[in-house]
């Protein structure tokens, strides 16, 4: 397989010179993570905890957040949360969980209606019982667990199990990082974003899987070189591609961003740090792990070259 070339020619970056930074960085950044986690806990949306969304629209001017938030608060249905999104018309109403299940949590939705009067065309309303949330809960961590332990598996027979433990140390970064942006920053973490964590550990490893094969490919040409600089020959051999694929994705993520509403808001920011933190773990936590914990390069030597296409 001949290296993909976009940049002019294979680079000489040494990055196996900052891999320990690197690492550094990334034990900072999962300290951090761990800790506001256990102190501040994550801000779920109502998918998790219950509740209900409403999203509005004034036909009458621009939305009058303090006057809506008044009229709401003399409903007494808890702390209601409004938030303006998109353009100035547009408001987002969160009513909290409300105590005797479905029926009041209805009966709330109708007395909201009625409170804020004519004037306000409803586009969406979502209604999350605490069960289904918790349920939801389970699933997706559930889900997530799966996920990481599959591509455990699948890196395991497609290489050895260094790489298999390589790469699940690299996804598993890359989701606990990702939490942590919503834990610090306080984002609504809900269904979208555990959407996008999946996604996120599916690009990382299709990154780091594409190292390791170059990797795995140049244990087989360059049988003396030192290991170190292996790892900086693939890496480099394989950053035109890197490059290729994280321009794209951001390009896509960006337009989601910008013009994808309020609704995948949470979605594309999640996207958009996992691109970067994907990338950045690809190039100094899967391959530098690989220095301390070496394959069996003498078995991967003895291992017959791939067929090239048309041979």
């Amino acid at each position: 397989m001949r290296p993909l070339i976009v940049i002019g020619r294979i680079p000489k970056i040494e990055f196996m010179r900052w891999h320990v930074p690197g690492f550094a960085i990334s034990l900072a950044l999962i300290v951090l993570t761990i800790g506001s986690f256990f102190t501040v806990g994550l801000n779920y949306g109502i998918d998790f905890v219950g509740g209900t969304l409403i999203e509005a629209r004034t036909t009458d001017g621009p939305a009058d957040l303090a006057g809506m938030r008044a009229k709401l608060n003399a409903l007494h249905l808890g702390d209601a949360s409004l938030q303006q999104f998109g353009g100035p018309n547009d408001v987002l109403i969160r009513l909290p969980q409300q105590a005797g299940g479905d029926p009041a949590q209805q009966k709330a939705v109708r007395a909201a209606r009625e409170a804020l009067g004519s004037n306000v065309e409803y586009r969406r309303v979502e209604v999350v019982g605490p069960s289904v949330g918790g349920e939801l809960i389970r699933a997706g961590v559930l889900a997530t667990v799966l996920a990481l332990g599959a591509i455990m598996i699948y890196v395991w027979f497609r290489f050895e199990w260094q790489f298999g433990l390589g790469a699940m140390v690299s996804t598993l970064h890359d989701v606990v990082t990702m939490v942590g942006l919503f834990v610090i920053f306080q984002l609504e973490f809900n269904l979208t974003t555990l959407a996008a964590i999946l996604t996120i550990a599916g690009y990382s490893i299709n990154d780091t899987v594409v190292i390791y094969d170059r990797m795995r490919e140049n244990m087989r040409k360059h049988r003396t070189m030192p290991f170190r600089d292996l790892i900086d020959l693939a890496l480099n051999e394989t950053l035109s591609r890197t490059i290729l694929t994280v321009s794209t994705v951001t390009l896509s993520v960006l337009a989601l961003l910008i013009f994808g509403g309020e609704v995948l808001r949470g979605f594309s920011i999640a996207m958009l740090w996992g691109t970067a933190i994907g990338t950045y773990s690809s190039l100094f936590v899967a391959a530098p792990l690989l220095y301390y914990i070496q394959p069996n390069r003498r078995a991967i030597a003895k291992e017959p070259e791939p067929a090239t296409p048309g041979a």
